[in-house]
């Protein structure tokens, strides 16, 4: 007698048009009853291909060239619901809006520039170098360094640091980003990008607090494969700001680019 494959796990279960239950999973690395931003980033994309895919004529040969989150409160382990509208359409530029709400009050807005796809693969060129690949790093246990469900739920692989503020490294996850979908490759790959700013970290997060603000990603290469490359450094300034930059990678090589301001400061009692 056959037997049926086990549900696969995942940080988000639908629960109507436009809601979705965050997972254990999603849970945050400040605070466990808060969602880790970056599979919260990954289903903004996830909604933002829905309401393409649900238009006439679908994306129309557009891809995302810049998307970028403002992180405006407390983002809750909570049921959340995301709502998209066009605010710019167009046939070669395209501007779409996301706004994520939990509990009535708007916790994240995201805007996305669609570019028209083209040819232009014989000027295609970058002068940032490749990563190592993923299988030539070793492991690394990031939940001994940070709690919450998300941050278990990834494999990292690691560069050995010579500084702080200073890593390179691949994130994967086998989970999937909405329970029983199928989501795009970018929505998957962007749901692991925010992971950035703990992977090299300037100060002991149990003395130092540095949440960002914001994540902006640009792209000029739409992502593939099962890995998020991160090339990342991240700089304190003297007066409570900070700054995640990340050279953004897949598997054949770079793809854009990622920034997260943050606001740094003392842990309580420290």
């Amino acid at each position: 007698m056959s037997t049926s494959a086990p549900a696969r796990e995942s940080y988000y279960v639908r629960t109507g048009e436009h809601r979705f239950k965050p997972t254990a999973h999603a849970g945050g690395a400040w605070d466990p009853a808060e969602q880790h931003f970056s599979p919260l980033a990954g289903l903004v994309v996830h909604a933002l291909d829905r309401h393409l895919a649900d238009r006439p004529g679908g994306a129309d040969g557009l891809v995302v060239g810049r998307v970028g989150y403002e992180i405006l409160g407390r983002v809750a382990l909570d049921e959340c619901e995301i709502t998209v509208e066009t605010v710019r359409p167009g046939r070669t530029i395209e501007l779409l809006e996301a706004t994520v709400v939990i509990g009535g009050r708007p916790v994240v807005r995201a805007r996305a520039w669609l570019l028209a796809r083209l040819d232009t693969s014989a000027v295609a060129d970058s002068p940032t170098g490749p990563l190592p690949a993923p299988g030539d790093l070793p492991v690394w246990p990031m939940d001994e360094a940070w709690d919450g469900g998300y941050v278990s739920s990834i494999e990292v692989r690691r560069a050995p640091t010579a500084r702080p503020g200073r890593a390179t490294a691949w994130i994967s996850s086998r989970l999937d980003l909405v329970a029983g979908e199928e989501s795009s490759a970018l929505a998957s790959y962007v749901a692991l990008v925010d992971t950035a700013n703990g992977i090299a970290v300037q100060q002991d997060p149990t003395a130092w607090m540095f949440p960002n603000l914001d994540l902006t990603i640009h792209l000029y290469r739409q992502p593939r494969g099962a890995w998020t490359g991160l090339d990342t450094t991240v700089s304190f300034g003297p007066t409570g700001q900070g700054l995640t930059s990340t050279a953004l990678h897949d598997a054949d090589g770079p793809v854009g680019r990622a920034e997260q301001i943050l606001t740094v400061r003392p842990q309580p009692g420290s």
